[in-house]
C-alpha cells in the first residue's frame, strides 16, 4: 500500500490491556475500530510467542486490507516482513531506520519516534515516512514517557518535511488541546480500544478532529 499522510488521520493502536467481554480478541477490537473509520492501525504485541504473532498479524493485515487501511507492525520488523504487513514503527532503541529501509525496499512503511529535534532530523534523513512525536500528554500505557509541550511539539513536527502524529494519552476530551500547525493526526490506544463502543468511539474522534 502506497503510503499517504491522510492516512495518518486517526492512527489507532492495538493495546492486549484493553480486551473485554464485548471484545475478546484483538481481531474484533480492530474490527470495530474500522468500522468506526480509523485510517490505519499498529498492531503492537511485546509478549506472544513468533509463531503467535505471525498468525495474528496475518489475520489483522487481511482485516485492515478489506477496509483498504494499512497495517503496521509496532518494533517486530521480522513479522512486519513474513506477514507481509504494510511497515513497521520503531521506537529511538529498535533497529535503526536506514538498516531497515535496506533490507525492507522503498515501498516498505517506515514510522518512527521522535522526542527531540535531532531525533526527527535522523529519522527523516534515515528514509522513515513519518514520525510519531510525544508524549503529549501522560501515557497510560507507558508511564515513564516524558511529556513534551505544544511548543516542543511544533518545533519536532515543523523542523522536517516528513509528516508527523501526536502520540501519548490522547482521548476525545483532550485532543482540543494540542495546538500543533501541520500535525497530520493522532495516534491514540486506549481511547479507542478502551471504550465500551470502540466504533463510536472512533466514529466521534474522527467528527472532533475535523473539528479542530
Amino acid at each position: 500500500m502506497i503510503f499517504q499522510k491522510e492516512m495518518l488521520k486517526l492512527y489507532a493502536i492495538t493495546d492486549r490491556g484493553c480486551l473485554t467481554p464485548n471484545y475478546p480478541t484483538i481481531y474484533d477490537q480492530v474490527k470495530a475500530a474500522l468500522e468506526g473509520g480509523v485510517t490505519i492501525v499498529q498492531l503492537r504485541e511485546k509478549n506472544l510467542s513468533f509463531d503467535e504473532f505471525l498468525a495474528e498479524a496475518i489475520s489483522i493485515r487481511d482485516l485492515c486490507h478489506s477496509y483498504n487501511v494499512p497495517l503496521i507492525i509496532n518494533d517486530n520488523l521480522d513479522i512486519a516482513i513474513e506477514s507481509k504487513a504494510d511497515g513497521v514503527h520503531v521506537g529511538i532503541e529498535d533497529t535503526p531506520v536506514s538498516e531497515i529501509r535496506k533490507k525492507a525496499g522503498k515501498d516498505f512503511i517506515i514510522g518512527a519516534t521522535s522526542k527531540t529535534l535531532e531525533q526527527a532530523r535522523i529519522a527523516y534523513e534515515s528514509g522513515a515516512n513519518y514520525m510519531g512525536v510525544g508524549a503529549v500528554f501522560p501515557s497510560p500505557t507507558k508511564k515513564n514517557a516524558i511529556r513534551i509541550t505544544n511548543q516542543q511539539l511544533n518545533s519536532i513536527v515543523n523542523s522536517v518535511p516528513i509528516p508527523a502524529v501526536a502520540i501519548g494519552g490522547i482521548t476525545y476530551d483532550n485532543i482540543k488541546e494540542i495546538k500543533c500547525e501541520n500535525l497530520a493526526g493522532y495516534a491514540l490506544v486506549s481511547a479507542i480500544f478502551g471504550a465500551n463502543d470502540i466504533t463510536k468511539a472512533a466514529k466521534d474522534l474522527l467528527e472532533r478532529i475535523d473539528s479542530i
